[in-house]
């Protein structure tokens, strides 16, 4: 199970979540770990796109309130889909998961649990857009090798070497 942050534009209008350039980045990552969009769920902290100031455009951080009134359905989504593993895309996700005490940089990387369930966090694929460096990209897929192994998939040669020869 992936858990990001709040639909966007393209999911608001979509219904559905990580459809925009985000989505396609994830999509990617998750078919380089050998699966495939249909065998695992996505889900957001946040059911609906939060609302923006009147006359501005974009994206915001949904409030703690916002959250707290949203994370009994993500429960309920966890609760039937029984995931094995989750990772939480992002500091938001982060947060909506276990409160505002950690920061995405400082745990990123390190599995935590959520109700029984090992969660990886990790940088939310809307930070990999923003920083195009092969470094920070290789510190998301190391999370995400950390999950496959977790998960007892099979890892290959190719795979462990994402990014390494041009990491910078």
């Amino acid at each position: 199970m992936f858990v990001g942050e709040a639909p966007g534009a393209d999911e608001d209008r979509m219904g559905e979540p990580f459809v925009g350039a985000a989505g396609q980045l994830l999509t990617k990552m998750i078919i380089a770990m050998g699966l495939s969009r249909e065998q695992v769920y996505i889900a957001n902290i946040l059911k609906c796109r939060p609302d923006m100031p009147k006359g501005s455009s974009g994206n915001r951080k949904p409030s703690g309130d916002e959250m707290n009134t949203c994370i009994p359905y993500l429960l309920a989504q966890v609760e039937i889909i029984q995931p094995k593993i989750m990772v939480a895309l992002g500091g938001t996700a982060l947060e909506g998961l276990f409160g505002a005490g950690e920061k995405i940089s400082r745990v990123r990387g390190t599995f935590l649990e959520f109700r029984g369930i090992p969660v990886m966090p990790t940088f939310h694929p809307s930070y990999l857009l923003r920083n195009q460096s092969n470094a920070e990209k290789r510190r998301v897929w190391e999370d995400l090798l950390k999950v496959m192994e977790q998960l007892e998939l099979p890892i290959n040669d190719k795979q462990r070497g994402y990014f390494l020869s041009q990491a910078r």
